[in-house]
């Protein structure tokens, strides 16, 4: 069954739709509606550092959601090489085609919003930095970039904690996904 718009006439909205039974039923989306608890705040400190993560939340995401989008596209095409040359190859043409697009604006980050970022990453694609780069660079790759990481402070081995400890990152990430902040 499609679903189509709603259509405006003479001042009227008709809506499409379906009879079950004998009852006709209107198909109307409704939007998503977001509810979260007023925040309160313990100190002026802890205001700005909620207020600092909103801030770097929208500097970050988009290019968590690039990076799902594009590490998808990668993963089903990388399944369909036969040989390991042929991967290494589209790897190393991914990688130069990224790094051309995104490493001048990815070396302006702070180092907060890197590590946000690499929480995002896990929580958009379902894996760990460290994971990807595992998979499609390999395991060498992996732990040098991990040990570079880790002399900065962060770890490509974050994952996203929606219950406990990125409970109210989760918050910030739904209220912008819906518009809301």
């Amino acid at each position: 069954m499609a679903q189509s718009k709603p259509i405006q006439k003479d001042g009227f909205t008709f809506v499409p739709i379906t009879v079950i039974d004998g009852d006709t039923i209107p198909n109307v989306l409704i939007r998503q509606v977001v509810v979260f608890p007023k925040r309160k705040f313990a100190s002026k400190r802890d205001y700005r550092r909620y207020q600092r993560m909103i801030r770097n939340l929208k500097v970050v995401y988009p290019y968590a959601q690039i990076a799902k989008y594009k590490i998808s596209e990668m993963e089903s095409h990388y399944r369909t090489l036969k040989t390991d040359v042929e991967r290494k190859a589209y790897v190393r043409k991914i990688e130069k085609e990224l790094r051309e697009e995104f490493e001048g604006q990815l070396v302006k980050l702070t180092f907060s919003q890197g590590r946000l970022l690499i929480k995002l990453i896990d929580r958009e694609v379902g894996k760990t930095t460290y994971t990807v780069i595992k998979e499609l660079r390999g395991g060498v790759s992996a732990v040098f970039w991990q040990t570079v990481a880790r002399i900065f402070g962060s770890n490509l081995k974050t994952e996203f904690d929606s219950v406990k400890e990125d409970k109210i990152l989760n918050e910030i990430i739904i209220l912008y996904e819906h518009g809301l902040i």
